[in-house]
């Protein structure tokens, strides 16, 4: 049929509210990460810690299924402090790696092929478009890990009762807060990345080089300066400071104080922003 045949008429379905638009990025990201079967089956992977970590709350308070497994009472695991830290850790260690294989992907190719101009042109700001690309990996995080780990706490509530909930609240703030300092230093990061290296392979090896080799170099200058102020370039370490204190309420031995490895992390989160503002821009002009 001929275009001038056609009649056209202006879009009359539902808008989008204007503070959620963003989520539509997040939306059409997932269509394509889940498109892959190997990233599929590495998500799901990701879910069996905290089964297993269900499995050892249920037998903690099943005595009929402890005598079945011939398992004896004092070899348990104890639900504590320590119990859900060592869970966040790996949970934030595998949802490290997803961060590795979905962020280089969220800006890279529509700098690479020039589509930032038609984001952009539509009604979506440079605010909304990176707080869309941060929140695909936000919220894929959030899936395995604040949430399962809540779900645990609450279960181990429930099984223990409401006594032990009031006593130990602290845990659930500690895992929440604990997972989002995380979540939102590697999510930068990689986004970050991604703006600024247009490889995508380069790009995901670059994010395990900002901790090693910030690891590497932190460990340099303590040992040459005999201070722990080096430990401020290195991100493992300082997110270790910032558990322990969430979750036992201590500092680390010998280490930097608790105030500065959040200051460290706000740091870090910042020049994250910075690098990735200084990309979103419809168009580079280019000074000669």
């Amino acid at each position: 049929m001929a275009v001038y045949k056609h009649s056209y008429q202006a879009y009359t379905g539902p808008l989008t509210s204007t503070s959620l638009r963003f989520l539509t990025l997040p939306r059409y990201a997932y269509q394509r990460i889940f498109g892959s079967r190997i990233f599929l089956a590495l998500f799901l992977v990701c879910f069996l810690p905290p089964l297993v970590a269900a499995v050892f709350i249920y037998l903690q308070h099943n005595a009929k299924a402890l005598q079945i497994l011939q398992i004896p009472i004092n070899e348990l695991i104890p639900i504590d402090a320590a119990f859900f830290q060592v869970f966040l850790y790996i949970q934030c260690s595998l949802g490290f790696i997803l961060a590795t294989l979905v962020g280089p992907g969220l800006v890279s190719p529509d700098l690479t092929n020039n589509a930032l101009p038609l984001y952009l042109s539509r009604p979506l700001t440079r605010r909304d478009y990176a707080l869309g690309k941060i929140s695909a990996l936000l919220i894929l995080l959030s899936l395995i890990t604040w949430i399962p780990l809540s779900l645990l706490f609450f279960f181990e509530a429930k099984m223990a009762g409401m006594e032990w909930l009031w006593k130990n609240i602290r845990l659930e703030i500690a895992i929440v807060t604990g997972a989002w300092i995380w979540m939102l230093v590697i999510s930068l990061l990689a986004v970050a990345l991604s703006a600024w290296v247009k490889w995508r392979p380069i790009a995901g090896a670059l994010i395990f080089g900002v901790f090693i080799v910030g690891g590497g170099f932190g460990a340099l200058v303590n040992t040459v300066l005999f201070t722990n102020w080096g430990s401020l370039v290195n991100i493992a370490a300082m997110m270790d400071i910032a558990w322990r204190w969430l979750f036992r309420g201590e500092g680390t031995p010998n280490s930097l104080p608790v105030w500065s490895a959040f200051a460290g992390l706000v740091g870090f989160c910042g020049v994250c922003l910075l690098l990735l503002s200084k990309k979103l821009k419809a168009y580079e002009v280019v000074r000669s």
